[in-house]
């Protein structure tokens, strides 16, 4: 059996998507910024398609800037906030320490120049808590940038909530919704939110396109300079065939997402069910609070690395955490960030569910796991100590 459960590093395109972009490759292949006939077609399909994308978040058209992905939308998103501080003298922003690296990377660039961070906690069950959020905001507050879903732990923040808090301080309030937009509901007006950042290749669209949704009134600060392209803030030849796209992939999800919810959540609960029956392991973030697609867990006296390999040698496709540090050796931050130590931490599976998964899929997988942790751990000497009672479990 081959199942892919790695759909928080990224999904599969749809068929729609593939069609809607070879489409568009083929018949509106024109500059949008051209005035002949076939760049004015471009123009109006870019359009009609940024009418479409507004229209599922509650935005208004002109409100998307369409960019590369998440990272750019997160980048633009935390950088003009802080220039509109700076102009008014306020220099402090609050986030939290679980956040995307795209987030992290770029506040950490931004105390270097002198701005003040703060990192809220997120406790052991990976929610951030509104009051330790709203007791954290200062006269110089002038940003708060919280994810909507973690994209490890899968958690859900108070979104709607966070931005009652920042909208009653006169607070700027972006999220990094790349997990959440084509899978939870998302409405800009009345979650209050200021700035957003999406990314296609999350919900069935391509890679290297996704958008960035800013109030009006939020002036943003340009990362490429140029041409005059998205109203002049986002300088280079739109990616038309892209974006029409992404927004074919997005209206299918979006019309989906109730359906896929009720589908996966059984399917979700039946793998934390089966997983939690292996000794020694737990699940990482609340079990409820969750996007119906996560299931992550931490498995003591084991290698992340080794248990990926030997799962994709059963045919399954997982990960330990964000495709975006796979390559580094320290345990994920996240898992950090909710108490895990580190020994745990390098234990962890993620597994994001594909929508169409199955209860006999759950099966295998927990099948699956449950031989190959037994596995790495007989030949562990120091599982042995633990056994044998020479050393205690950390999971109990």
């Amino acid at each position: 059996m081959k199942i892919y459960a790695d759909n928080a590093a990224t999904t599969k395109m749809s068929q729609t998507a593939i069609d809607t972009m070879l489409d568009c490759m083929q018949n509106v292949y024109g500059n949008p910024s051209s005035l002949y006939t076939l760049g004015q077609k471009a123009k109006e399909r870019l359009e009609k398609t940024r009418e479409e994308i507004a229209k599922i978040i509650n935005a208004e058209p002109r409100e998307i800037i369409f960019t590369s992905g998440g990272s750019e939308a997160d980048n633009q998103a935390i950088i003009s906030a802080a220039n509109i501080g700076k102009k008014k003298g306020k220099t402090h922003i609050i986030s939290t320490a679980f956040e995307h690296h795209a987030v992290l990377h770029t506040l950490n660039k931004l105390k270097k120049q002198g701005f003040e961070i703060t990192l809220l906690p997120v406790h052991e069950n990976g929610v951030v808590d509104v009051n330790e959020l709203e007791a954290a905001i200062k006269d110089e507050t002038i940003l708060v940038t919280v994810m909507t879903v973690n994209n490890e732990i899968g958690t859900i923040q108070p979104i709607a909530e966070i931005g009652a808090v920042c909208r009653a301080h006169g607070v700027i309030f972006h999220t990094d919704a790349v997990q959440a937009v084509g899978h939870l509901p998302i409405d800009v007006k009345a979650q209050q939110i200021d700035m957003l950042s999406a990314s296609a290749h999350k919900f069935h669209g391509p890679k290297g396109v996704g958008f960035l949704y800013a109030k009006k009134g939020v002036v943003l600060s340009n990362l490429i300079e140029g041409g005059a392209q998205e109203r002049g803030k986002r300088a280079g030849t739109e990616n038309v065939a892209g974006i029409v796209a992404m927004a074919a992939a997005l209206k299918e999800s979006a019309a989906n997402m109730d359906g896929d919810k009720e589908r996966l959540t059984k399917v979700r609960d039946y793998l934390i069910k089966g997983l939690s029956e292996i000794p020694h392991s737990a699940l990482n973030g609340d079990e409820k609070q969750r996007i119906y697609s996560n299931v992550n867990f931490c498995f003591e006296e084991i290698e992340g690395e080794s248990l990926l390999i030997l799962l994709d040698r059963k045919g399954i496709s997982a990960s330990s955490g964000s495709a975006c540090t796979s390559g580094s050796l320290d345990p994920s931050h996240v898992l950090l960030a909710i108490g895990r130590i580190h020994d745990v931490a390098h234990g962890s599976l993620r597994l994001s569910l594909e929508e169409n998964a199955t209860i006999e899929e759950a099966d295998y997988i927990i099948e699956a796991v449950k031989e190959v942790v037994a596995h790495l751990r007989s030949f562990s000497p120091v599982w042995r100590d633990l056994v044998s009672g020479k050393k205690e479990f950390i999971l109990k």
